[in-house]
């Protein structure tokens, strides 16, 4: 008969067996999961972590620290350069940040310790909420007119810093002197002031 097509009958390849119902619905459930797995991951992760903004290359030692001028957390505004003939310290914080919490009262004491040897302590708090961070530096005792503010982490990002906490070391000329990524101790941060104090 005309327009009937032939049935044919065709052979799996033995091994060659169709996933069931339970193994199709695995594999169409698989690219779901993996985007939600990732959008998850992004909205959970620290605000300071990324937040969109990709931090440009590390500050290299050796070379002039890129500029860093802003509003500070009592209101006033801070300017790096105005402090150019001073060993200055930058820390990059935030209060979300549990490492950052750990290091601040030892960055507070070496900076009390140190301030009348011509040493200065400036904070960048990134990408955080400022009455965190106000509570926070007055809970350790820090100074919120040398904390500048960056809420949307492009002063952390041009400094090329990938994750908080950060220091970064600047020295009396304005050259970046040493670099730490993580929380900083009293051992790291006498060591490589205190060869800058003497060599000035």
């Amino acid at each position: 008969m005309h327009g009937i097509l032939p049935q044919v009958e065709t052979r799996r390849r033995p091994g060659s067996r169709r996933p069931s119902g339970w193994r199709w619905a695995l594999l169409a459930a698989l690219p779901v999961a993996v985007v939600v797995l990732v959008a998850g991951a992004l909205l959970l992760a620290p605000p300071g972590s990324s937040g969109g903004r990709s931090a440009g290359p590390s500050v290299a030692v050796g070379s002039l620290a890129p500029p860093l001028r802003g509003p500070t957390l009592d209101g006033g505004e801070l300017d790096l350069a105005d402090l150019r003939g001073h060993v200055v310290v930058v820390n990059f914080w935030a209060a979300w940040c549990a490492p950052c919490r750990q290091e601040l009262p030892v960055l507070v004491a070496e900076g009390r310790r140190l301030h009348d040897r011509g040493v200065r302590l400036v904070g960048v708090d990134a990408r955080d909420g400022e009455r965190q961070a106000r509570d926070l530096l007055a809970e350790v005792g820090g100074d919120p007119a040398s904390s500048v503010v960056d809420p949307d982490g492009r002063l952390t990002a041009a400094w090329g810093v990938p994750g908080l906490p950060a220091t970064v070391v600047v020295d009396a000329d304005g050259r970046v002197a040493a670099r730490h990524l993580g929380v900083v101790s009293e051992d790291w941060l006498r060591a490589h002031v205190e060869p800058l104090l003497e060599a000035g």
